[in-house]
């Protein structure tokens, strides 16, 4: 479990500096330029998830269960699943009036991810991570948010083509990922 905590610890560390720390940040990318900053940024959140992942399946070895969902709870996340992958597309397809309207698609996907796999995940290691990923994520939302209006931010939009672009690449991505991926990275099938 202390891998687990250290790499949410670094991972989410340094994905919340904008939250909390933004003078922070904004130092170090005079003193080091917006790439030697994103360097850094990146090492530090790749060496997190790694840990975070490697100390997420030595805890699921040997799991401490806090409670055991009912089976359909499942379903419950897999239909949950797909908005989040939608989200997660449209992060990546300019001028989509998913992201104005939603202003930050992938921490609201991510979000969504979170908590329906705390639904169905009642291990003490699916608790620390879902709830962590969901505590920062409501977090980095509301922030970002607020720095959007702060700064009259508005996304612009282009033709309904990327949206539609991007509800069919959120959805392949999860066709894939949840009939084959989820199986083979995580060790758990979705629908078996």
């Amino acid at each position: 479990m202390t891998l687990l905590i250290l790499g949410l610890v670094l991972f989410l560390g340094m994905h919340s500096t904008r939250i909390v720390a933004d003078g922070f940040r904004s130092a170090q990318v005079a003193r080091l330029g917006l790439n030697g900053w994103k360097a850094i940024y990146s090492v530090v959140s790749i060496a997190g998830f790694v840990l975070l992942v490697y100390g997420y399946g030595l805890a699921r070895e040997s799991p401490t269960v806090l409670f055991v969902p009912p089976p359909w709870m499942r379903h419950v996340t897999a239909l949950l699943t797909i908005p989040a992958f939608v989200l997660l597309a449209a992060a990546y397809v300019p001028g989509t009036r998913i992201k104005r309207a939603v202003g930050h698609p992938m921490v609201a996907g991510v979000k969504i991810w979170a908590f329906a796999h705390l639904l169905s995940n009642g291990t003490l290691a699916d608790v620390v991570l879902f709830g962590t990923f969901l505590a920062w994520a409501v977090f980095d939302y509301v922030a970002a948010r607020r720095r959007d209006r702060a700064s009259g931010t508005v996304y612009a939009t282009g033709p309904v083509a990327r949206d539609v672009t991007a509800v069919a690449i959120g959805l392949a991505a999860y066709v894939v990922f949840a009939f084959w991926l989820h199986a083979w990275w995580i060790g758990v099938r979705p629908f078996g």
